[in-house]
């Protein structure tokens, strides 16, 4: 099956083709014709994965899926969220992203450590985060949304080479290493996109078989 993917990461797309596996043959915008933004205006995960989606569909006619991922750490209230991509702003990379991320959370330690020292009620520091992924698929011009989670925590400095965007300051719950230090099998075993892509790839499995 052949399915637009609405990504021009590089990193991305190897992630999604080997967690669908077999049977599915992803092709990027560029490969049919896009290359221009996708529009990513929505003020939530689904919105913008929807946008995005309804983009390919609208200019190609073909069967796509798009997704878009936050990262919320609830000691910034669940920021970055959806302007995880664009958190150091639209021209940064995601280098700058992640050390706008520790500057961030080192700032609210401090301020609630400070606010504790003086004998006000704060909410407690906690570098608990997850990363959020939510997926719309469109194929015979229909809509279906599948969403995944990855619980874990926000570690103080950067480790691991591998992975992209925040893995190299994300710890998976479970493990003591970062998704950085993780192999691309145990990342995608246990990942927010993985669990939404797998979902993905059984609704179209059953669909197939229902169809024989």
């Amino acid at each position: 099956m052949k399915l637009v993917f609405a990504t021009g990461n590089p990193g991305k797309l190897r992630e999604a083709a080997e967690i669908l596996g077999e049977g599915f043959e992803l092709v990027t915008p560029a490969e049919v014709g896009i290359d221009q933004d996708i529009p990513e205006t929505g003020n939530t995960l689904r919105a913008n994965s929807l946008q995005k989606a309804n983009y390919i569909y609208e200019k190609t006619g073909l069967d796509c899926f798009a997704d878009d991922t936050g990262l919320e750490v609830d000691i910034l209230g669940g920021a970055p969220g959806v302007e995880t991509a664009r958190y150091a702003g639209p021209q940064k990379n995601p280098a700058d992203n992640i050390d706008k991320l520790l500057s961030e959370m080192a700032r609210m330690e401090k301020e609630a450590a400070m606010a504790r020292t003086n004998g006000l009620a704060t909410p407690k520091a906690t570098r608990a985060a997850r990363f959020r992924t939510s997926v719309t698929l469109i194929i015979g011009g229909k809509r279906h949304f599948f969403d995944g989670i990855m619980e874990g925590r926000i570690a103080t400095e950067k480790h691991g080479k591998g992975g992209f965007g925040y893995d190299p300051v994300f710890i998976p719950e479970g493990y003591e290493v970062t998704a950085a230090e993780l192999t691309e099998e145990q990342k995608n075993a246990i990942s927010h996109r993985g669990k939404a892509l797998r979902a993905m790839a059984e609704y179209l499995r059953d669909s197939s078989l229902r169809s024989e």
